[in-house]
């Protein structure tokens, strides 16, 4: 059991570290993670959200500091998705269901980390309000339902688009992460939540992750491996929730 829990505190840090390291809180990989050690969802929720506002805070101002946060790209999607995330956080879904859907969202980021490549400034275009506000909205909910800052979603989206490149992306997602993940938080006080004993070490093991992660993804080097490593590691996360009764 001891061999078990250090496992799992090691496995927390490589997690913060490797999202931060591009711009995310880490929801989908801590419920991911949490799933695989037979956390109940009802914890996992709760407990995501609560790490996301640690590391996601932390990379948010690594990224900032690095001069790549776009306000007038970001507003949009936190205004419509503030007030959905809050209503998806009141939402219970049954474990087998939130299970599948959980790894239908791990193959987001799977795919964003392999197949989309940093724009070319040349090729950016302007974001568009109408429709940013639209997507707010839908992640928003999502978000608040799964417990997810949202970010895995948003970010294969900008870059899609083409409104920024990858560090803008990153801190524009951590800075979306953030704030649906206090509005879910407050969708499930509202519900009545539960949370693990252990939930002050999950933070500090995440917190420290997150704030090496941040530091290294956005000052120190190219993000490639890092990001293939972490797409590995959450296809397998899928996998196992989509594919396995564990």
């Amino acid at each position: 059991m001891q061999e078990s829990f250090i496992l799992f505190y090691c496995l927390l840090f490589i997690v913060a570290f490797l999202y931060a390291s591009v711009g995310h809180g880490g929801a989908s990989g801590y419920l991911a993670l949490m799933a695989i050690f037979a956390i109940s969802p009802a914890v996992m929720k709760p407990t995501a959200l609560l790490l996301n506002l640690f590391v996601s805070s932390t990379s948010f101002i690594q990224f900032y500091r690095g001069g790549h946060f776009k306000w007038k790209t970001f507003w949009p999607f936190a205004l419509a998705s503030i007030p959905l995330s809050f209503v998806g956080g009141m939402m219970a879904i049954e474990s087998s269901i939130y299970k599948k859907i959980l790894g239908v969202l791990l193959l987001i980021p799977v795919i964003r980390f392999f197949f989309f490549k940093n724009t070319d400034p040349k090729d950016f275009k302007p974001s568009n309000i109408p429709l940013s506000l639209a997507i707010g909205g839908i992640i928003g909910l999502l978000s608040g339902m799964i417990g997810i800052g949202g970010g895995i979603i948003l970010s294969p989206v900008l870059l899609l688009l083409k409104w920024t490149d990858q560090k803008q992306t990153a801190a524009i997602s951590a800075a979306f992460i953030f704030v649906n993940s206090v509005s879910g938080l407050g969708g499930q006080l509202i519900k009545g939540f539960e949370f693990n004993s252990h939930m002050l070490a999950y933070v500090g093991v995440a917190f420290a992750g997150g704030i090496c992660g941040a530091y290294f993804g956005a000052l120190k080097f190219p993000q490639t491996v890092l990001k293939n490593v972490l797409a590995c590691v959450l296809a397998l996360a899928a996998y196992k929730l989509l594919f396995t009764h564990a």
